[in-house]
């Protein structure tokens, strides 16, 4: 949030005073808003140019199953795979696989920029500015005439935190599922101000949304508690049974859409829960969970941290909309506390915070705008200013040095694992001759939209008896799957992997497999295999390994030198790689 941006609310707007502008205000008015929210959008889309047209791994497994539902296969990674619900973000996958029949994604290029890499960057944006917009809507009941002020504030906030920007743009969900939070949020916000909490409107439409929410990320499911606690607290005494009977109506609206999808998912995949959900072993909150949100404001900085708790406590103390600002930090409270729960994510830059960060920065520039607007003196105000601006120089700093070591160490490339495990492994099969041959691997992104080769999740994620036996700690019973049942052609082990799983160093792999490229240095053996069955001839043999050596070497060296780079006009299934050297 910006002094400068804010110090216009401090001309007082009362709260009861009138909304009717004559025209000629309300065109001024209009343009201001809309030159905030764009303003705001395209902060959020320059920052996001420093990350190129990196797209994450985990993003192109939904993309599969956008492709697959698009072109009516139904929910599988690819041809001739089993239905399992390896995604967790349905509402995400639809929205792309839409995108995909109407030719916009999956195609080709766009713009002169691959499809695959620009509509789900324009789709993260287009949330951002309905985010945006919501912020405004809930701004404008309190700082009427100055709204523009808050929602401009609030989009630079945004636009300076690296994980809010890499996440929106990361080809994930966390645009569309930060957009429901803040609609939930927004919508209490108005309930309250309005004093209408308790219509059947307000509760169905938030048991909706928080159905979209959980049909977004799993832990969307936390902030089905956000509308009774509301009432519990926000609401004046209506009494005990209207408040009980509107919080039964929410719960009902959100079980009719949640739960006929939790339906629809057992039918289906025969499971309660979304195999990745199976797959992390999410489980009960730990102590853990409870110091883990300290993460948070060491990234956000400590300083800036406890200036916004104070001026959000002293606003839910003294602020005229103090009741109303309860409907705006219970889904922030709840995201924080979802954020501890989750089974920490391997992932850099907090891809799970993003709802916190837009509802923290919302609150933060709501409660400090009031704060500037009720002190008295121009002295006071300035030096309120002045210790958000020096608070803020800590954090600015911080980002500054996050955002460059993303830059450095992007978070897994789709692009990466496309060329290196899908059109890699498909130019070693075609090498040996093979026409049908499988593939077990832990990087599924990227390989599922370029390889031709059946694939099997060592992670689990897309594949339920590994995902059961990983979710059980069973790892010699998973060693056991793979090498006496699924006899995958194609082996590729790596980095934790490697350690975790132990296959790459289980007697069976040498007893059934040949090396094609070990990786150098100490600790568990690393690299791909292929099954002995499998090669003919010797000298194919030799010229996959050669090939390795050479040409996936070179990928590699390419794709972590340039992480932010894409991959060509299409991810096609079948697609290789020419051999180098």
């Amino acid at each position: 949030m910006t002094a400068s941006a804010l110090t216009a609310v401090s001309e007082p707007d009362l709260p009861g005073e009138e909304t009717t502008d004559p025209p000629a205000r309300f065109k001024l008015s209009w343009l201001a808003s809309t030159l905030a929210v764009l303003a705001g959008v395209a902060a959020v889309a320059w920052h996001a140019t420093r990350y190129g047209h990196w797209i994450v791994d985990d993003a192109a497994i939904t993309f599969s199953y956008s492709r697959s539902v698009a072109e009516g296969l139904g929910p599988v990674l690819a041809p001739g795979q089993p239905p399992v619900e390896g995604f967790s973000d349905p509402t995400w996958m639809i929205l792309l696989a839409l995108g995909k029949v109407a030719g916009l994604f999956d195609k080709g290029l766009l713009f002169g920029i691959p499809d695959y890499v620009l509509f789900p960057k324009l789709l993260g944006l287009f949330f951002a500015a309905g985010i945006l917009v919501l912020c405004h809507l809930v701004a404008r009941q309190v700082f009427r005439r100055h709204a523009w002020a808050i929602t401009l504030a609030t989009g630079l906030g945004l636009a300076a935190i690296p994980s809010f920007v890499i996440w929106v743009v990361s080809g994930l969900e966390n645009s569309l599922f930060a957009f429901f939070t803040t609609a939930l949020a927004a919508l209490l916000f108005t309930a309250l101000r309005k004093e209408n909490p308790l219509s059947f409107k307000v509760a169905i439409v938030a048991g909706v949304l928080v159905a979209a929410a959980a049909l977004t990320r799993p832990e969307g499911l936390i902030y089905a508690s956000a509308y009774p606690i509301v009432l519990l607290f926000g609401v004046k005494r209506e009494g005990f049974w209207r408040s009980f009977r509107s919080a039964l109506v929410s719960i009902a609206a959100f079980g009719v859409l949640f739960g006929g999808y939790v339906v629809w998912r057992y039918t289906e995949f025969h499971r309660l829960l979304a195999n990745p959900s199976v797959a992390k072993k999410q489980g009960l909150p730990t102590f853990g969970s409870i110091i883990r949100p300290h993460q948070l404001v060491e990234y956000a900085g400590v300083a800036l941290t406890l200036v916004v708790v104070a001026v959000v406590v002293w606003a839910l103390v003294k602020a005229p909309w103090r009741r109303p600002l309860i409907g705006l930090v219970t889904p922030l409270a709840l995201g924080v506390i979802a954020y501890g729960v989750m089974v920490p994510d391997w992932m850099a830059q907090y891809r799970f915070a993003t709802p916190v960060w837009v509802l923290g920065t919302l609150c933060g520039v709501m409660a400090f705008a009031e704060l500037l607007r009720s002190l008295p003196k121009v002295q006071w105000r300035a030096v309120a200013a002045l210790v958000l601006a020096a608070a803020s120089v800590p954090s600015a700093i911080g980002f500054v040095q996050q955002s460059d070591e993303f830059i450095k160490n992007p978070t897994v490339p789709a692009c990466l694992i496309a060329d290196r495990f899908g059109r890699g492994f498909n130019t070693y099969a075609d090498m040996l001759g093979l026409q049908h041959a499988s593939l077990l691997l832990p990087d599924l992104g990227g390989s599922s939209m370029t390889s031709r080769l059946e694939l099997v999740d060592m992670a689990g994620l897309v594949n339920a008896p590994i995902a059961d036996l990983t979710h059980k700690e069973d790892i010699e019973g998973l060693r056991n799957y793979v090498f006496d049942t699924v006899k995958p052609t194609f082996i590729h082990s790596w980095g934790p992997w490697a350690d975790g799983n132990e296959i790459s160093i289980d007697p069976r792999i040498d007893r059934d497999y040949l090396p094609i490229l070990i990786y150098p240095g100490p600790g568990k053996r690393q690299g791909d295999f292929v099954r002995k069955d499998a090669v003919t001839d010797p000298a194919k043999l030799a010229a996959v390994q050669h090939y390795a050596q050479v040409t996936m070497m070179n990928v590699e060296a390419q794709r972590f030198g340039d992480g932010l780079d894409d991959c060509g006009p299409t991810l096609s299934r079948g697609s290789t790689i020419a051999p180098r050297g």
